[in-house]
C-alpha cells in the first residue's frame, strides 16, 4: 500500500493538514494562490534538486561533508578583507550574546524585553560617542542597506535627486544601493584622482539638483579622504548633505567624518566584536545629529531612556516609533523588517570593553601595520604602489611590472599556508591588515611573496 509523502522538516505536508488549511481559506488547491501570476513567469516543473535526505544521520553526514570542505586559516596569515575583517573578539562578547535573553529575542516590545532594549540603548549611546553625533539606529541589516538608507533619507530631506560619489566605493555596495535608490535618485560617479576624490571636478558638478555628496572613508582601497570638509562646505553651500560611510573601528585615531561636517554617516559594525563567519556577521549603523529634519526620516527603530512614575527609575523603548514602517506598514518612508539586534549588543560590549584608550591603542596599531605592510610589500621586485595616499587597514599592490599576475600570487601564497588578499584583476591584489597580522606576519608574507615571485621568474626565463 502507497502513502503521500510527508515531509519531515517541511510542516503540513501532511494531506488531511494542507486540505484543512484550504478548507478554511475556501480554496480549491494550492493553484488558487498563484492565480495573478501570469503564466511566463512560471517555472512549470518541480526544482532540480536532489532527493531530500530523509533520516537525520544522512542530513548530518551531508552536512559533515559539507563543512570538511573549508579549510581554516590562522588570524595571522590572513590577510583577506575586501569589506569582512579578521579582528579579534574578546571572549566575554560571545558570552554575552550568547546568553538566552539576547540569543533567543526577537523583537519584542518593552513589556517583555526591558533587558535588550536597554542593551541597545547602550550600543547607540557608545557608538554616538565614537561618531561624535548624537543619534544612532538600532542596526540594519548590513552596512550595505545602511548606505543606501542614508541616500535615500537625502534626498527626502532635500527634495532631489542627485547623488555624487566622490570616493572608490565597494562594488557590492555600490550595486545595492544604485538598486535601491534607482527609482528615487540619479546616481553619478565621480573618478578618484590618486585613490581619493577628485576635488575639482566633484566641486564643479554640486549643483541646485545634488541631494548629497556620497564620500567613503576608508575607501574600498582603504584609503583616507582628506578633503571631507572642502566636500561638506561645498555641499552645504548647494543645499545638499554630505553623507560619508565609514567604519569605527578606525576612530580611536582618525576624526569622525562628523567632525569634518558630515550630516550623515553610515557603515558596518562587522569589526567590532564581529567574528567573519563565513562572509561575516554584518550590522549597518545609521547616525545623524540631533536634528529633527534628519532624526524624522531615520527609517528604523531608535531606543531611548524615559523616567517613569517611580522617582529615580528608568525605563527604555521606541523613540518618535510613528515614523517607522512598523507603525504605518505600507504608509512608510522605507519598509524596515527584523534588524540585527544581536550583533549591536556584541558591539555595544566591545566598544564597553576598549573603551576610548583600547579604541586609540587598537587604531594606532592598524595604521602602523598597514603603513608597515605596504612598505614591505612595495619593496619586493616589480610591485608597487596604485595610489599615493593615506591607507587605513588595506591597499592595493599593483603587479603590472610583476612577474606574476595577482590570481598568481593569491593561489601561489595559499599553497603556503597564506590568503594574501583579494585579487581586483590579473594586475591589482587588495591586502588587508588588522591588529591580529603582527610585525612577524608580514615579514613572512612578504617573505611568501618575494619567493613567489622569483619561482615564477624563473620559470618565465625557461
Amino acid at each position: 500500500m502507497s502513502h503521500p509523502f510527508v515531509h519531515p522538516y517541511v510542516p503540513n505536508t501532511a494531506p488531511e493538514s494542507r486540505r484543512a488549511m484550504l478548507d478554511a481559506v475556501g480554496a480549491v488547491s494550492v493553484e488558487e494562490f498563484y492565480a495573478d501570476v501570469p503564466a511566463d513567469l512560471r517555472l512549470g516543473r518541480d526544482l532540480d534538486l536532489p532527493e531530500p535526505l530523509i533520516a537525520e544521520q544522512d542530513l548530518v553526514r551531508h552536512v559533515g561533508g559539507l563543512l570538511r570542505r573549508n579549510r581554516a586559516v590562522e588570524p595571522g596569515r590572513l590577510f583577506l578583507g575586501a569589506g569582512t575583517y579578521s579582528h579579534a573578539v574578546p571572549a566575554v562578547v560571545d558570552e554575552v550574546i550568547n546568553r538566552s535573553e539576547f540569543l533567543t529575542a526577537y523583537a519584542g516590545e518593552p513589556y517583555e524585553d526591558h533587558g535588550r532594549f536597554q542593551a541597545l540603548f547602550q550600543y547607540q549611546s557608545l557608538m554616538g560617542e565614537l561618531l561624535n553625533l548624537d543619534v544612532v539606529n538600532v542596526p540594519t541589516y548590513d552596512g550595505y542597506q545602511a548606505a543606501a538608507t542614508a541616500l535615500a533619507m537625502a534626498t527626502r530631506v532635500t527634495g532631489r535627486r542627485g547623488i555624487l560619489l566622490v570616493s572608490d566605493a565597494h562594488p557590492d555596495k555600490l550595486s545595492k544601493v544604485r538598486d535601491y535608490v534607482q527609482p528615487i535618485a540619479d546616481l553619478h560617479i565621480v573618478p578618484t584622482v590618486d585613490g581619493t576624490a577628485d576635488l575639482t571636478a566633484a566641486l564643479a558638478l554640486i549643483g541646485p539638483d545634488t541631494a548629497a555628496v556620497w564620500v567613503e572613508t576608508p575607501s574600498f582601497h582603504g584609503a583616507l579622504e582628506t578633503a571631507v570638509a572642502e566636500l561638506a562646505d561645498a555641499a552645504h553651500a548647494a543645499g545638499a548633505l554630505l553623507v560619508a560611510g565609514t567604519d569605527p573601528i578606525g576612530l580611536g585615531v582618525l576624526a569622525s567624518p562628523a567632525d569634518h561636517g558630515a550630516d550623515i554617516v553610515h557603515g558596518d559594525i562587522q569589526s567590532l566584536g564581529l567574528h567573519p563567519w563565513f562572509g561575516g556577521a554584518h550590522a549597518g549603523f545609521i547616525a545623524v545629529p540631533d536634528d529633527t529634519r534628519l532624526v524624522m526620516e531615520l527609517p528604523s527603530r531608535l531606543f531611548g531612556l524615559a523616567s517613569t512614575d517611580v522617582e529615580g527609575e528608568y525605563g527604555f523603548g521606541d523613540v518618535a516609533y510613528d515614523r517607522t514602517s512598523f507603525a504605518l506598514r505600507e504608509e512608510g518612508k522605507e519598509w524596515v523588517g527584523t534588524a540585527a539586534a544581536l550583533w549591536g549588543i556584541a558591539a555595544g560590549v566591545y566598544l564597553a570593553l576598549l573603551g576610548p584608550q583600547g579604541m586609540a591603542e587598537l587604531g594606532d596599531t592598524i595604521m602602523s601595520r598597514t603603513v608597515y605592510a605596504r612598505q614591505a610589500l612595495t619593496a619586493l621586485p616589480g610591485v608597487g604602489a596604485t595610489d599615493g595616499a593615506i591607507h587605513f587597514r588595506e591597499f592595493v599592490v599593483d603587479l603590472r611590472d610583476a612577474s606574476v599576475t595577482a590570481p598568481g600570487i593569491v593561489a601561489a601564497l595559499r599553497e603556503r599556508g597564506f590568503e594574501p588578499g583579494l585579487a581586483l584583476d590579473d594586475m591589482r591584489l587588495l591586502v588587508c591588515v588588522t591588529e591580529q597580522n603582527t610585525q612577524t606576519d608580514i615579514d613572512d608574507l612578504a617573505a611568501a611573496f618575494g619567493e613567489a615571485l622569483a619561482t615564477a621568474s624563473k620559470e618565465n626565463a625557461r
